[in-house]
């Protein structure tokens, strides 16, 4: 049987918001489609639901401020001016009510039209997905249909004058089934490289981590390979509107 083909992702956006669990987990490759995008002109946001303060060996009152830090400079190295982290619990982040509302306010606050989030399979290409990602992958599915729900949520208009507002694309990263993808090229690949550079003391602390320079444009090649493309990134692509 025939692979499924990968489709080209239109390019009729505006703005883009990537709301994920930690630092760094827009960074391996997904990064590389940002900077392609800002560099045409798109805006990209990036949403994190933590701070990822339990993802070192270091106390977390140390390493959340560091990673805020370490982020900042990877979304320089891609293009992306707006970052926003919240402060919910790394480790053991859960898809509440109260996180949906919180990931729904800054999609209503930003109205973009494209989300980006990861995979909430339990079995993802690379082996078992983490739980914060899970929870992070499907509470960003449900805030952005409860963002364009004038009875879910109601308090964000009525207490923070946002009314509803629903992105047209939803598209999941690590897909184990995707369904489009963005061209990249040299620049981009290299930049995403730069963007998970970024997290010096993150890798530091994982000395069995491979180099980005060595994993990320082999990344990029093999989807690029599906796409059709020397480089690529795909998604899996939901269109909600």
């Amino acid at each position: 049987m025939d692979a499924p083909r990968i489709e080209r992702l239109p390019d009729d956006f505006t703005r883009v918001l990537c709301v994920v669990a930690h630092p760094d987990d827009m960074e391996y490759g997904a990064s590389a489609a940002v900077r392609r995008w800002t560099r045409t002109g798109v805006e990209v946001a990036y949403l994190l639901l933590t701070s990822g303060e339990a993802g070192m060996q270091s106390p977390p009152e140390v390493v959340g401020p560091l990673r805020a830090i370490e982020q900042k400079d990877a979304c320089a190295a891609v293009g992306v001016e707006q970052l926003t982290i919240l402060d919910h619990p790394d480790g053991t982040l859960m898809p509440t009510l109260e996180l949906r509302r919180d990931i729904a306010r800054v999609i209503r606050q930003f109205k973009p039209d494209v989300v980006v989030t990861g995979s909430w399979d339990v079995e993802a290409p690379w082996g078992l997905n983490q739980a914060d990602h899970r929870a992070a992958g499907l509470a960003t599915l449900d805030a952005c249909r409860d963002a364009d729900n004038t009875w879910v949520f109601p308090e964000l208009a009525t207490d923070e004058g946002l009314p509803k507002w629903g992105p047209t694309w939803l598209l999941v990263t690590g897909p184990a089934q995707p369904t489009h993808g963005v061209e990249v090229d040299a620049e981009d690949v290299a930049a995403s490289v730069a963007s998970l550079s970024a997290h010096r003391a993150y890798l530091a602390d994982l000395p069995d981590h491979p180099k980005p320079a060595e994993c990320i444009p082999e990344m990029l090649q093999g989807q690029g390979q599906a796409l059709g493309v020397p480089h690529g990134v795909l998604f899996r692509a939901h269109r909600l509107r």
